[in-house]
This record gives C-alpha cells, sequence and structure tokens, in this order.
C-alpha cells in the first residue's frame, strides 16, 4: 500500500509540475517496486482536472481559435476501451522511401537553420519523393518487399489496408491502386488516422484475421508529406518526410500478437494539427490557396506537451492491462514525430535509451509510414526477434493516438 501510495503521489504531482514525471521514470527503471496502477490511479487526476475545466466553448460548436487551452488540457485525458488480440502474427515485413535525399545542408541553402532543426526535433535529413511519385508508389514497394520476406504471394493476400492521410485521389482509394498494382483480388481500403493511422490499420487488421475473415492481411502505412507542407513556413516543412512500410498478417495457434492495446481520439483539439483547406468544408479556391489554406498548420507547443502525456498514458495502460513492466519490454518503436518528444517519454517512462528505436535523424516525420519503416529496419537489424515484446505507440492529428504491446 505504501508503494501505491507513492507512486499516486508521484503521478498526480505531474498532473500539476512536470518534473516530476522525471523522478517517476527513474523511480520505475530503478525497480524501487513492481507495483503497478490500475486503470483509476492512470486517469483519476485527469478526470478531475477535465470535470474543472467544462467551459461554454465545450458544451457549443467551436470556432476557429476559440478553446485551444481547454483542447490541449483536456485531450489527454480521454481514452479509448483495452483490448486484446492474440492468434495474429507478423509474417513480414517491408519498407520504402523514395531516392531523394534532403538533408539539413540543403535546405540551409534556402534560409533555413541547420543547426536549429537539430536541435528542436532531431532531424538530419528526409527524403522528399519526385514530381512524378505519388503515395501508392511507395506503399507498392514496402507491399512488394514485404510479401517477399513472408515468402508469400500477392494472390495469398485477402485484405489490403493502406493508411495514410495523402492519397493519391480523393477517390478511387489508394488501397485500390495498390492492389492492382501488386496483381492482389484482395478487398482493399484505405484508413486515415494521420499519425495514428498505422495503429489503427493494425488492430483492424488483425481482427480480420483473428476472427477468421482473412487468412492473410497486408498492412500498410504511407505517407507523402512533403505535399502537404508548406516551403516558406520554417517551423513545419524541416519536420516531414515521404516514406512507406507494411507488415503481412496472419493466423498463428500461439499467444503472438497484441497483448493489449489502445485506441483513442479527441475531435476537440483537432484545430491543433490539420489541414484546413481542400474538403467540403472548405473547398480549395483563389483565396484559400493565397492563404495556404492547402498546408498543414499545426500548434507545435500545444501538440508538443499533448503527445509527451499522451504517449506515457497510453504506455502506462498497455503495460498494465498486459501484466508487464518496462524492464519485460525488448524494443519500443513510437511514432517518429520529435526526437525531443521520444526523449521526454522516454525519461518519463523509464525506458533505457538503447531499448527506444530511432531513424528519425534519416527520415523526418513520415506519419503513418513511421512505424512500420522503423519496424522493418529493427527487422533487418536483427533487434526484433520471435517472442520479443516489442511496444509500438503512434499519435498526431485528429487528435488521434494508439498503443499497444506486440509479442512478435
Amino acid at each position: 500500500m505504501l508503494q501505491k501510495s507513492v507512486y499516486s503521489l508521484l503521478r498526480k504531482l505531474s498532473a500539476i509540475w512536470s518534473p516530476s514525471q522525471f523522478w517517476l521514470g527513474h523511480v520505475r527503471q530503478l525497480g524501487i517496486f513492481r507495483w503497478t496502477p490500475t486503470r483509476s490511479d492512470l486517469v483519476g487526476i485527469g478526470e478531475i482536472r477535465s470535470m474543472a475545466l467544462v467551459t461554454d466553448s465545450q458544451k457549443n460548436p467551436r470556432k476557429e481559435g476559440e478553446g485551444k487551452q481547454q483542447m490541449e488540457a483536456t485531450a489527454s485525458t480521454r481514452r479509448g476501451p483495452l483490448s486484446r488480440i492474440t492468434g495474429v502474427q507478423l509474417l513480414g515485413t517491408g519498407s520504402c522511401a523514395p531516392a531523394r535525399e534532403v538533408p539539413n545542408e540543403a535546405l540551409a541553402e534556402l534560409g533555413y537553420d541547420a543547426d536549429w532543426i537539430v536541435q528542436r526535433t532531431g532531424i538530419q535529413s528526409r527524403r522528399h519523393g519526385e514530381d512524378c511519385e505519388a503515395t501508392s508508389d511507395l506503399a507498392v514497394q514496402a507491399g512488394k518487399l514485404c510479401l517477399q520476406a513472408a515468402n508469400a504471394r500477392a494472390s495469398e493476400v485477402d485484405m489490403i489496408i493502406v493508411a495514410t492521410m495523402t492519397p493519391d485521389t480523393p477517390t478511387p482509394s489508394t488501397a485500390c491502386h495498390v492492389q492492382r498494382e501488386l496483381g492482389a483480388t484482395a478487398a482493399a481500403m484505405d484508413l486515415n488516422a494521420a499519425c495514428a493511422g498505422f495503429m489503427y490499420a493494425l488492430v483492424t487488421g488483425m481482427q480480420f484475421v483473428q476472427s477468421g475473415a482473412c487468412r492473410k492481411v497486408l498492412v500498410i502505412g504511407a505517407d507523402m508529406m512533403s505535399r502537404t507542407v508548406n516551403p516558406a513556413d520554417q517551423k513545419t516543412y524541416p519536420l516531414f518526410g515521404d516514406g512507406a512500410g507494411a507488415v503481412l498478417l496472419g493466423p498463428t495457434e500461439s499467444d503472438c500478437g497484441l497483448l493489449s492495446y489502445c485506441l483513442g481520439a479527441d475531435g476537440g483539439g483537432g484545430e491543433l494539427l490539420c489541414i484546413p483547406g481542400g474538403g467540403t468544408r472548405e473547398p480549395h479556391s483563389a483565396e484559400t490557396l493565397s492563404r495556404g489554406r492547402q498546408f498543414l498548420h499545426m500548434d507545435g507547443r500545444a501538440v508538443f506537451k499533448w503527445a509527451v502525456r499522451t504517449l506515457q498514458d497510453s504506455v502506462d495502460e498497455v503495460l498494465q492491462a498486459a501484466g508487464l513492466h518496462i524492464c519485460d519490454l525488448d524494443l519500443a518503436v513510437f511514432h517518429q514525430a520529435n526526437t525531443r518528444i521520444l526523449d521526454a517519454a522516454a525519461e518519463s517512462l523509464g525506458i533505457p535509451r538503447e531499448k527506444l528505436f530511432v531513424n528519425l535523424d534519416q527520415y523526418g516525420n513520415t506519419s503513418a509510414a513511421s512505424i512500420p519503416l522503423a519496424l522493418d529496419e529493427a527487422v533487418q537489424q536483427n533487434r526484433i526477434q520471435s517472442g520479443n515484446h516489442v511496444l509500438l505507440a503512434g499519435f498526431g492529428a485528429g487528435l488521434a493516438w494508439g498503443a499497444g504491446v506486440l509479442k512478435w
């Protein structure tokens, strides 16, 4: 009970004073106690804070720009249900990035501060597709390499799910383009949850396999984020790159799969990270284009704070549900958004640096592609073996997030 009280006190302190997260992480990492908090312990303080933040702007439709402080404060307190999907294994992985590399030095020639980019984001380079390339081109190549690694044929695939926020066209879906180019006869659909997209697609694909509806599901995360950012915006343009990653799912008699997972969203924070123009709400026009409404708009400070809190809280939840501790993990693969986000979350969670996979420095933020691209590189580097526990977490626009503990 004393251990639980200490943990509860640290948790409450972290809600009002962020340095307490530092001590919380070190208590975990040092193994001072093995007690795991319950779900109510994790979210109770968040519910109290949320109750205090009910305002008229939350009860009524919000105009653009209103209630950002309330959105930022409550976004990480709204959690989705925890669940489990086992009897599903990853048969193979694959990835693809455009050949054109854009290092910080190339951006410096355009007036960007190369040192600032590294210090604030950890990114040293990123990949940009050529004008003739589209999201499906990267997805197809990642899919082919994944099928090769799994020693599987396209004709064996029952479903293709492409997580993307940068489709080739509004319709048909990018997944249908991928199906055609792979020569598959599978059902095909896109899924858009931005940077959390791969986690949503992975859970969806696993459910089709577990239910017996599909024998093999190809899940691809692919985005060409370089097409969404304004070259004149020095705070967002250097952050993003293009890429694709894929995994092939199939059934197994073992307990492989997601030992626990959670998915969540908070549309109240949508305007913190969005592309306002180009949809049915705000179709493209000469006026919207002149105002740059076709580009990604981001409240960087608010998103940073939300991402760190959400990453920490969702990881706490899935570990507790799986009955595991940080020391039981073999590798952590988070959405590659910003080195400072990854470092802050890892420190507060007590994840050793050697267990945190990072390739953000080479590719930048590739949105839905970042987790499967990192998984494929980890497999190629022999950092993931059969039976390993791999922690996954994605977070981004929506606001949306997903986390899970995968038994490989």
